[in-house]
């Protein structure tokens, strides 16, 4: 990690974009100190690597799950980027929850503990037990056999809640079905999709 002090947070990451050639929007830094005196005023960055975040985000869940009392092993994928860390216990159930429930708080708090940490959104997704790829494999099959019905009878389906990640899968899986168009509604845990039959090209939302 390399360090950066100016006189502003904005002097500071212009500095070591500049000298990184990376823009600043792309700059991933950790405020690590912030001076105060009567006349002046220092600010110092460290600017990360994506293993810095990696190796954070794999850091704060084993505390996570160590508190619970499992014992945990973790890979990680970082492709296009998406983290996908998977990870595996001995009580995997317990960690999966009702509905996967207790696995998407985990994920949902992950990435909001390294966003605050490196002051950027970052894709990240946690598997246990392959149970996201299974449930995405669920999902999906269910989204195409409505979409033919939907085509066979031109009446719209609302499909059950989903998280963001399934929502994805399921618009993207239905994109080239011919009169078909996907719209999320709702909001939060409520939040799912409908599959509408539409006349001419289809378009997804």
């Amino acid at each position: 990690m390399k360090l950066y002090t100016a006189k502003t947070l904005e002097l500071a990451l212009q500095e070591a974009s500049d000298e990184l050639k990376i823009p600043v929007e792309q700059l991933l830094y950790t405020v690590e100190e912030e001076k105060r005196t009567l006349f002046t005023k220092k600010v110092t960055i460290g600017i990360s690597e994506m293993t810095d975040v990696i190796e954070y985000a794999e850091s704060y869940i084993t505390d996570v799950i160590h508190a619970l009392g499992l014992e945990v092993n973790l890979k990680t994928i970082n492709k296009d980027d998406i983290v996908k860390i998977l990870i595996e216990t001995n009580h995997n159930s317990l960690l999966i929850g009702h509905n996967g429930e207790t696995l998407q708080s985990l994920n949902e708090l992950t990435k909001l503990a390294v966003s605050a940490k490196f002051k950027r959104k970052f894709r990240i997704l946690l598997d246990i037990g392959d149970y996201k790829d299974k449930k995405y494999s669920r999902v999906v099959y269910m989204a195409k056999k409505t979409a033919h019905d939907v085509q066979k009878t031109h009446i719209d389906v609302k499909l059950e809640p989903m998280t963001p990640d399934e929502r994805k899968k399921v618009h993207n899986a239905l994109s080239s079905f011919k009169n078909i168009k996907t719209e999320s509604i709702g909001d939060g845990k409520d939040r799912a999709i409908v599959v509408k039959y539409v006349v001419g090209e289809p378009t997804n939302s």
